[in-house]
C-alpha cells in the first residue's frame, strides 16, 4: 500500500477503511504470560518526563525518588514494571541530561546489586515535543548501551495520535491533523518542523542521522506480515540508527511488542532505546483494557471540604474545557495573574491572594478551580521560557502548599504542572496507579509519606478529553446536588 508523503489534513475514516485488517490473531494474553513470567529476571522500567505517562496502566507503582534501596526493593518487588518520574520536560537541556545520567547510574548499579535486568523506556509523549534525542543518549551512555538503536512509536490511541506512512497524526474531530501542522509544533522549547517521523529524527538529532537511514515498520508490515515480518525488520536495525513504527491501533502495538519479545529471547538479545507514548507501555507491560473507569468512590475523599482543580497548562484544549467548565457549572475559580508572578515585587502577594480564596472556598465545601491567566508568556528563547515556565509552576506549588485543608478530590491539569504538584507540594515519593479518571486521565494513590497518605490524586494531561471533560469530573465528584 501507497500513500502520499504529502504532510495534508486527511479524513480520518477514509484513511481507516483503506487500511488492511487487523492481525487476526489475539497476542495480549502470550504477551501477560510472558512479562509475568520474566518479572523475576527482568523489570520493565519507564522513565516518565511528566506524570502523564502512567495514563493507559494500573496497579503499578511510581517512585519521585531514585535513591539505591528505593530502586532495589522495586527491582525485586512483585510488579512487572514501575514508573520513574523525571519531570525532565521542565528542564534546560543540560539539567535533562544531567537528571537522566544521575538515574541511569543509579539504576545500573541497582541491576548489580539485584542481579535483575531492566528493559527501560522512555515515554514522553506530548506530541513529539521533549528532550529527544539528548536524554535518552544520556541515559544510554550511564547504562553502558549508548550505540543501540532508537525505537521510536509515538502512537497514543487515547489523545488521538496515529503513525501512518510515515506521518504521525493527530486527531481533531474526523480529521487526522499532521503534527507539524498544529499548535505542539510551534512550542517554544520543543517546536519541531516535520509530521514525518523519518524527517522528524534528522531534524532532531541535527542530521546525525538522515531521514533516509531511518527504517520504519509499516502498518502492513505489522498487519499483513504479523510478529514474525515486524520480528525480521526489527533485527535489521543497525547500531546507532533509528526505527520507527506506524500504529493505528492497540492490536498493532500487540503484534509490536510480540516481536520485541521475540527477539529478547534469542541469543542475539536485540535491544533499543525506546522513545513512546503510553500507549506502548501498556501492551509492552501486558495490562489488557478489561477494566472500567474509576467511580466516585474510588476518586473523592470523606472529608467535608471542596474539590480542587490546579489548571497550569496552556494548550488549546486545556483552555477550552476550562472554559466549558466555568460557563456550566457552580464551581468557584480563582484566576491567578501570570504577569504578577513574573514582577517579583507582587509575586507573593498574588500567591497569598490566589490561596487564600481558595481557602475559603473549600472550607466552605464548594469545588474550587485555580488557573493561570490564559494569554502565554513565552520569553526570547527555549531556555527562557523554560525559565517562565518554571516560575508559574513554583508558584502554583506555593499556592497548593498555602491551602491549609484537604480537598476532598484534586485535579492537577497539564504534566509539568502535575508533576510539580505531586512531588513539592504534595511530597510524594511512591503512589500507585488505581487507573482512569476517564480514559487517557490517570488516577494515583497517594503514599503513606504524602501530605494526603491515600487520596486519590487524578492527573489530568493537558492535551487529553474533549471539551467536556473537566465538566465532567466535576459533576460526576461535586457534592452540589445544581451539579450532578
Amino acid at each position: 500500500m501507497v500513500f502520499s508523503m504529502n504532510e495534508n489534513i486527511i479524513e480520518k475514516t477514509k484513511l481507516f477503511t483503506s487500511l488492511p485488517p487487523e492481525w487476526p490473531e489475539e497476542l495480549l494474553p502470550e504477551i501477560k504470560n510472558k512479562v509475568e513470567k520474566a518479572a523475576a529476571s527482568c523489570k520493565v522500567v519507564i522513565m516518565d518526563d511528566d506524570p502523564t505517562g502512567t495514563q493507559t496502566t494500573r496497579d503499578l507503582p511510581v517512585l519521585t525518588h531514585w535513591d539505591q534501596n528505593s530502586l532495589e526493593k522495586e527491582l525485586t518487588g512483585s510488579c512487572p514494571a514501575f514508573f520513574i518520574l523525571t519531570n525532565s520536560r521542565s528542564l534546560i537541556p543540560d539539567e535533562a541530561c544531567k537528571l537522566a545520567m544521575e538515574i541511569g547510574v543509579a539504576l545500573k548499579n541497582a541491576e548489580k546489586k539485584t542481579a535483575i535486568r531492566t528493559t527501560v523506556i522512555s515515554r514522553s509523549d506530548s506530541t513529539l515535543r521533549g528532550h529527544f534525542p539528548i536524554e535518552v543518549d544520556a541515559m544510554a551512555q550511564a547504562m553502558g548501551k549508548k550505540d543501540l538503536p532508537y525505537l521510536i512509536i509515538p502512537f497514543f490511541l487515547e489523545g488521538g495520535r496515529y503513525t501512518i506512512n510515515d506521518v504521525h497524526y493527530v486527531q481533531e474531530k474526523e480529521s487526522l491533523v499532521p503534527a507539524s501542522l498544529t499548535p505542539f509544533a510551534k512550542d517554544k522549547a520543543f517546536g519541531f518542523s516535520h509530521s514525518n517521523l523519518k524527517k522528524w529524527v534528522e531534524e532532531k538529532s541535527n542530521g546525525s542521522i538522515g531521514a533516509k537511514e531511518v527504517i520504519s515498520v509499516g502498518i502492513d508490515d505489522i498487519r499483513v506480515g504479523g510478529p514474525a515480518k515486524v520480528r525480521d525488520i526489527l533485527e535489521s536495525v543497525p547500531e546507532k540508527s533509528a526505527c520507527i513504527v506506524n500504529a493505528v491501533s492497540y492490536r498493532d502495538m500487540e503484534v509490536v511488542t510480540s516481536a520485541l519479545l521475540l527477539l529478547e529471547s534469542e541469543k542475539s538479545g536485540k535491544e533499543f532505546l525506546y522513545r513512546t507514548a503510553a500507549s506502548f507501555v501498556r501492551t509492552r507491560t501486558g495490562l489488557d483494557n478489561l477494566y472500567p473507569l474509576l467511580d466516585k468512590n474510588k476518586l473523592a475523599s470523606s472529608v467535608p471540604h471542596g474539590g480542587l482543580f490546579i489548571i497550569g497548562s496552556y494548550v488549546e484544549k486545556t483552555s477550552s474545557q476550562l472554559s466549558h467548565l466555568l460557563q456550566n457549572t457552580n464551581i468557584k475559580y480563582v484566576e491567578v495573574d501570570v504577569a504578577n508572578l513574573l514582577n517579583q515585587q507582587s509575586r507573593n502577594i498574588e500567591i497569598e491572594r490566589a490561596a487564600s480564596k481558595a481557602y475559603a472556598f473549600l472550607k466552605a465545601g464548594k469545588d474550587c478551580a485555580v488557573f493561570t491567566s490564559r494569554d502565554l508568556v513565552t520569553g526570547e528563547d527555549a531556555e527562557e521560557s523554560l525559565g517562565i515556565g518554571r516560575i508559574v509552576s513554583d508558584s502554583l506549588i506555593d499556592i497548593v502548599r498555602s491551602i491549609k485543608v484537604q480537598p476532598r478530590y484534586l485535579v492537577a491539569k497539564g504534566g509539568i504542572t502535575s508533576s510539580d504538584v505531586a512531588t513539592m507540594a504534595l511530597g510524594v515519593k511512591r503512589a500507585m496507579v488505581l487507573g482512569q479518571a476517564l480514559p487517557g486521565v490517570p488516577v494515583w494513590k497517594l503514599g503513606d509519606e504524602s501530605r494526603y497518605p491515600g487520596m486519590a490524586y487524578i492527573i489530568f494531561p493537558g492535551n487529553v478529553g474533549d471539551e467536556t471533560a473537566l465538566t465532567t469530573i466535576q459533576k460526576k465528584l461535586s457534592m452540589d446536588k445544581q451539579d450532578e
